[in-house]
């Protein structure tokens, strides 16, 4: 943990905190955390179609698995998670598909969190190449020309744009990722707090809303707070929180459709707000005596949701967007999908001690 915070501190930024939230079962944090690393290491890559390279899913989980390991001082298991992505250093890998899309560019998040792990330059320009790929271009508003206005884009172009900011401490990339969600809470945000899946599409679907509570907080973490759209994402973070707190059900969780009362409990969103809340707290952006306890309420029912193997449970499928409430009720339930291993792991290293 004390290398931890060196190391935020001689970056500018704080990619995890000493941690303000306290759990009930510190230990069960280590237990499940490494549990999850575990089983992401005892995996196959997840590639796009078989052969396209890394799966943006897989990217989010791999970027978790190295800061978790990196927070809880678990060296050995670091190594294994960096080996297990080396193949970003040569660009005929199968981890690298040049395909412009932005979901395949934010795959850029695993060799730059690298590069902040290790001070290896091949790293660095590995991701920087897909970051700088995302704005190669810029469309009416200073936006980057893979804007679509999907909601999963706000992490997809936010989180990849600050991991560039956090490796080379250039401000263009932190305004990017601020100036692209502050566009898109202009355009979906409802008064609830909430954000449809995409213009055409009136529904509250749990992860895609988890994408942006994630893309907010990690935007916020970071991004200086004189930059011209650090209130408006901050104000906008804040209803957003306030409206998760309404919808949280009795179990701790969160649902596939958040304000749908007979929709099912989904953990890749629930450990998304919870991680959102979580980052909140410990950055004095969110009253700890109104959201840890949300947290804290998350936390066990997430491990318990957990296999032996370290795979979640009642993990939606991949979604697109459709106008039709049963579409989203019945998307199939995943085990082990990494999107939801992914923010199990973003939480655990925030609760990490």
């Amino acid at each position: 943990m004390k290398l931890k915070v060196l190391l935020m501190l001689l970056l500018g930024s704080c990619l995890c905190n000493a941690g303000q939230i306290k759990i009930d079962n510190p230990e069960s944090v280590i237990k499940y955390g490494n549990m999850a690393v575990s089983n992401l290491l005892n995996r196959g890559y997840m590639l796009y179609k078989g052969d396209k390279g890394l799966h943006y899913a897989e990217a989010c989980a791999g970027l978790g698995a190295l800061r978790f390991t990196e927070a809880t001082g678990n060296k050995a298991d670091l190594d294994k998670v960096i080996e297990r992505y080396s193949g970003f250093l040569n660009d005929d890998d199968q981890l690298i598909d040049r395909i412009e899309h932005v979901d395949f560019n934010v795959r850029g998040i695993v060799p730059l969190q690298i590069f902040l792990a290790t001070k290896n330059e091949g790293y660095k320009k590995s991701g920087l190449s897909f970051a700088d790929n995302q704005w190669k271009k810029e469309i009416e508003g200073g936006l980057t020309w893979q804007t679509r206005w999907w909601i999963d884009d706000m992490y997809m172009v936010g989180s990849l744009q600050m991991q560039a900011y956090r490796a080379t401490g250039d401000i263009m990339y932190a305004d990017k990722a601020a100036r692209l969600l502050h566009a898109y809470i202009d355009k979906l945000q409802q008064p609830n707090g909430l954000f449809f899946h995409g213009p055409k599409f009136p529904h509250f679907w749990g992860r895609g809303n988890g994408w942006v509570a994630v893309s907010m907080a990690e935007v916020i973490r970071d991004l200086p707070k004189d930059n011209q759209h650090y209130a408006p994402i901050l104000e906008s973070y804040k209803k957003m929180m306030a409206g998760l707190l309404k919808y949280q059900s009795d179990n701790g969780l969160w649902r596939q459709l958040i304000d749908n009362q007979y929709s099912w409990p989904e953990t890749s969103c629930s450990a998304m707000f919870a991680y959102a809340m979580a980052i909140g707290v410990e950055n004095d952006v969110l009253p700890e005596a109104q959201y840890a306890p949300a947290v804290k309420k998350a936390w066990p029912a997430l491990c318990a949701s957990l296999n032996r193997d370290g795979s979640i449970r009642d993990v939606c499928e991949g979604t697109g967007q459709k106008d039709d409430v049963e579409f989203y009720m019945n998307r199939k339930r995943i085990t082990g999908d990494f999107h939801g291993q992914a923010p199990f792991l973003w939480l655990a290293t925030e609760l990490a001690d």
